[in-house]
């Protein structure tokens, strides 16, 4: 089963989170952000390109302009590969562990993997960040001390939702490790 819902991020921002269900036991959430907007690569080229040109009059130096249109191409070429990240997903299995995928403009993947039985938790988090704000996280056990935490690792850092998309994933998840701890503790 699959489904779609829009949400905000917390500046307002749209957001679309994809919801497929696999089974009982395997749930994937994809948070997808707004793509790059044409008008803003544009605004921000022939800003520089303007600025470029107006040095270019100024001091009769082609290289100026040769600079400008350089370090643009590199930078947006840099934005869309390093730093614009167009969709995380989430993907938790009952026994296996929980995967965590950033997706970036160029089509450039990162992957987080982690076990099932190095999880404690999932939970909702808030920070102060000139106002409260919200994040999902996965709590890993300490390999020395199980009872105690050893690691937070934040999700959705890049498209950052507000509390009722959280709540979402945070209730299957919770379905999910619930289900997985009454599993491994029935012999």
């Amino acid at each position: 089963m699959e489904d779609e819902r829009s949400f905000l991020d917390i500046c307002g921002g749209p957001l679309t989170l994809r919801r497929r269900y696999y089974s009982s036991y395997c749930r994937e959430f994809g948070l997808s952000s707004a793509r790059l907007s044409l008008r803003s690569v544009t605004a921000v080229t022939c800003t520089v390109w303007l600025v470029a040109y107006g040095l270019f009059t100024l001091f009769e130096n082609s290289m100026i302009l040769s600079s400008a249109i350089f370090i643009t191409i590199l930078g947006l070429l840099g934005y869309l590969h390093f730093v614009k990240i167009d969709q995380e997903t989430l993907l938790i299995i009952d026994s296996l562990g929980i995967q965590m995928t950033s997706s970036y403009a160029s089509g450039k993947e990162s992957t987080t993997f982690i076990e099932m039985d190095k999880v404690k938790d999932v939970i909702v988090n808030e920070a102060i960040y000139m106002k409260v704000i919200y994040y999902l996280c996965i709590l890993l056990k300490d390999p020395v001390k199980p009872h105690e935490i050893s690691q937070v690792v934040p999700v959705f850092q890049s498209t950052k939702p507000r509390l009722d998309c959280l709540i979402e994933v945070y209730r299957s998840c919770q379905e999910i490790l619930a289900r997985q701890k009454a599993t491994s503790a029935s012999p």
